[in-house]
C-alpha cells in the first residue's frame, strides 16, 4: 500500500486539503471559513474535519501552510492574516490529540516554494527562489529538495525589505494596483484583457517593480531559477516583457545570462506543498 501525506493550505476564505505522495493527488477537500471566527477554536475545528475527511491508513504525515509566522519547531503560528483571534495558537498541539502521525508546519510562502521542488518548476533545480505574488509577496529559497528556514524561520521575507518609501510588498503585489489605481489586481486583469490603456500602464509598472524585487534576489541570493506564482502571476502577459527589460540592467551580465524564471503551471501549489514538508522531513534549519 503506497504511503500518503496530507496538505493542508490555510487561505485567507478557505481550508484546502489534500492527500498525496510524491507522484499522485488521491483526494482533495476544502471548507470555508466562516466571517465570524472569533474563537480560535472554530478554525481549529474546521481544519480538523478537513483533515478527518482525508485521513485513512496509507497517511504517514501532515502538513500546514499558514499566512503568518511560524515556529515550525514547536508548533506554534502567530498573527495569522484574516483569523483575528489566532494571536499564539499551539496548532501541532491540538491537532496531536486527534491524529498519530508526525505534524510539520510553516509559512505558506515556504509551502509554496517546496511544493514547486517536488511538483513544479523546481524539480531537477538544485538551488531556486518560489515567488508567491497574490495580496502579498512571499518567498522561499530551496537548495536540494529542502526549505532553507533560516535560524529564526524567516528566510527569504523579501516583501518587507524598503522600496521607494515603502516594501517591496507595496509594489510587488496585489496592494500596488490598489494602493495606486484603487482596484484590485483581478479587476485591472481584466481591463488589461478588454486593452484598457490605464490597466495596460499599470501592469508594466508592476513589471518594472517586480524586476527590481529580483535582481535584488539575484544579488542576495543568486539562485538558478526563480519560480513565481500566485493570482498575479497568471496575468504575467502583462507585465512579464517590462519585468524582463527591468531584470537585464542587472550590472552583472552572467547573472543576467544564467537566471531562470519560471511561472508555476500547477494549480493549489500551496496545498501541495504543504504535504512536501512531510517528505524527508522537509526542513533544513541554519
Amino acid at each position: 500500500m503506497a504511503k500518503t501525506f496530507i496538505g493542508i493550505d490555510l487561505g485567507g476564505t478557505k481550508i484546502l486539503g489534500a492527500r498525496v505522495n510524491q507522484a499522485e493527488v488521491f483526494a482533495r477537500e476544502y471548507l470555508y471559513l466562516p466571517k465570524d471566527n472569533g474563537d480560535e477554536n472554530v478554525v481549529i475545528n474546521l481544519i480538523i474535519d478537513v483533515i478527518s475527511k482525508l485521513m485513512d491508513d496509507t497517511v504517514q504525515g501532515i502538513g500546514i501552510g499558514l499566512p503568518s509566522i511560524v515556529d515550525s519547531e514547536e508548533g506554534v503560528v502567530y498573527d495569522v492574516q484574516n483569523i483575528p483571534s489566532w494571536k499564539e495558537v499551539h496548532l501541532v498541539k491540538h491537532l496531536e490529540k486527534h491524529f498519530n502521525v508526525p505534524i510539520f508546519m510553516n509559512n505558506d510562502a515556504n509551502c509554496y516554494a517546496l511544493g514547486e521542488a517536488y511538483f513544479g518548476q523546481g524539480i531537477e533545480c538544485d538551488f531556486f527562489v518560489g515567488l508567491t505574488i497574490g495580496t502579498g509577496l512571499g518567498a522561499g529559497i530551496i537548495y536540494n529538495q529542502k526549505l532553507i528556514d533560516g535560524s529564526s524561520g524567516a528566510s527569504g521575507e523579501f516583501g518587507i525589505l524598503p522600496y521607494q518609501g515603502k516594501t517591496l510588498e507595496d509594489y510587488c503585489s496585489g496592494q500596488f494596483f490598489e494602493n495606486e489605481y484603487k482596484k484590485s489586481g483581478y479587476v485591472m486583469a481584466q481591463l488589461a484583457e478588454q486593452g484598457d490603456e490605464e490597466a495596460l500602464k499599470a501592469f508594466r509598472e508592476f513589471g518594472f517593480h517586480l524586476g527590481n524585487a529580483i535582481k535584488i534576489i539575484m544579488s542576495t541570493v543568486d539562485p538558478q531559477r526563480i519560480t513565481i506564482g500566485g493570482s498575479v502571476a497568471q496575468s504575467r502577459k502583462y507585465y512579464e516583457t517590462q519585468m524582463n527589460e527591468t531584470i537585464k540592467s542587472f550590472p552583472y551580465g552572467r547573472s543576467v545570462e544564467n537566471i531562470q524564471i519560471a511561472f508555476s503551471d500547477t494549480n493549489n501549489m500551496g496545498m501541495l506543498g504543504a504535504a512536501s514538508l512531510c517528505f524527508k522531513s522537509g526542513i533544513i534549519n541554519v
